[in-house]
């Protein structure tokens, strides 16, 4: 295949210097809105998985049951279509912008799959601890706090990464409701300029790095939590 690189091309999809204003290009913009929907969706998927596997986990029928039912919902129906349907119904009723109908939808997705591996996580510490929590009279929120949560951070940890790592990957998908994401800039600059090659080895370099970045960060956090304590 006759292709002409142009490298010597890309350094403005990152920045240019306008009377010694840096000015940031499109990819950097890209990668900005993308590292924003991932940190708010990861965090919030985290804190809805909690409130599902909780709702799993406790004594209550009907919260069982809506959770399982949520789970199913979710796990069942694929993302973009939620997405479509986050977007294009709720977001009209409820009144929110396309970068909170994106980051909804991903966090409610995520958080699907974050309850299971935090239910998990909870089941694998022995019932003697539970026991001996409800022993010294501590409520629910210090029980789980204090006792269950800390010791099961390293059964949680691993399968989380992957999951956080899954949160950065499908946030590209919300280019689809022209929310200005990495994956948005690169459609847009292939568009522009015809530099297929040179722009999506970019793009699938920056997605890489932030994977490859937050699973070092990821491990760092296991060993220091797998330190004995003094």
């Amino acid at each position: 295949m006759d292709y002409r690189w142009q490298w010597y091309r890309v350094e403005p999809f990152f920045y240019r210097e306008i009377e010694g204003e840096i000015i940031w290009g499109p990819l950097v913009r890209g990668l900005i809105l993308t590292i924003e929907i991932a940190v708010i969706a990861g965090g919030l998927a985290i804190v809805i998985g909690f409130l599902t596997a909780l709702a799993r986990l406790s004594g209550s029928f009907a919260a069982r049951v809506l959770a399982k039912g949520y789970l199913e919902a979710i796990r069942n129906t694929p993302l973009l279509v939620q997405l479509f349907l986050v977007y294009f119904v709720l977001a009209p009723i409820i009144g929110i912008d396309r970068f909170w109908a994106g980051v909804l939808c991903l966090a409610f997705y995520e958080g699907s799959f974050a309850a299971e591996i935090i239910r998990g996580g909870l089941r694998g510490i022995d019932r003697g601890q539970y026991e001996a929590a409800d022993a010294v009279g501590l409520t629910t929120w210090d029980k789980y706090r204090d006792i269950i949560v800390p010791q099961s951070m390293p059964l949680i940890l691993p399968p989380l990464t992957g999951l956080l790592i899954s949160t950065i990957k499908h946030s590209a998908i919300v280019s689809v409701i022209a929310l200005a994401e990495l994956t948005t800039q690169g459609l847009n600059l292939v568009s522009n300029t015809f530099m297929a090659f040179e722009v999506w080895f970019i793009v699938a370099g920056i997605y890489l790095l932030l994977t490859v970045s937050l699973s070092f960060a990821i491990t760092l956090f296991e060993h220091y939590l797998s330190r004995p304590k003094r």
